[in-house]
């Protein structure tokens, strides 16, 4: 893969996840690298390579929702040219509350499924899975 010609410098030198179909209400954008925004590995910024300033906060689902699991269909695997489910990482898209982290939500209608080894991506839209596009995320905590 051809290093990220445009963008920012933290996009530039990460590489460059190609989405298979472009996410929903992003025709032109298929170019993303994921950016690590926290020490933890929780946070991360999926961030267009094409679009200057686009960008999504996404998760891995487990530190909010434990019992996440997205049913991936033979067609995304097989769009992904997939041969290990264990190379497959699920992030979950977040959407900023107006009072900030506390009102933030994920969605888990429509997970982004990616390849760690091709770095292919698609956006799964599981829209019979009566899964929410608003879920209010919430950190587990050690108090009762």
């Amino acid at each position: 893969m051809s290093a990220a010609t445009v963008g920012t410098p933290e996009t530039t030198t990460l590489p460059v996840i190609d989405f298979v179909s472009p996410m929903p209400g992003f025709p032109d954008d298929r170019r993303f690298v994921l950016v690590r925004l926290d020490d933890a590995g929780v946070l991360y910024a999926l961030t267009s390579v094409d679009s200057a300033g686009l960008r999504f906060l996404v998760v891995p689902p487990a530190q909010f929702f434990p019992d996440y699991e997205a049913e991936i269909d033979d067609e995304t695997l097989a769009t992904l040219s997939v041969s290990d489910q264990a190379d497959l990482l699920v992030l979950l898209v977040v959407t900023a509350g107006e009072r900030g982290a506390e009102d933030a939500t994920a969605n888990l209608m429509a997970p982004i499924v990616l390849d760690q080894r091709s770095r292919r991506a698609v956006q799964l839209v599981l829209s019979r899975s009566g899964l929410p596009v608003r879920q209010k995320l919430l950190v587990a905590t050690g108090n009762s």
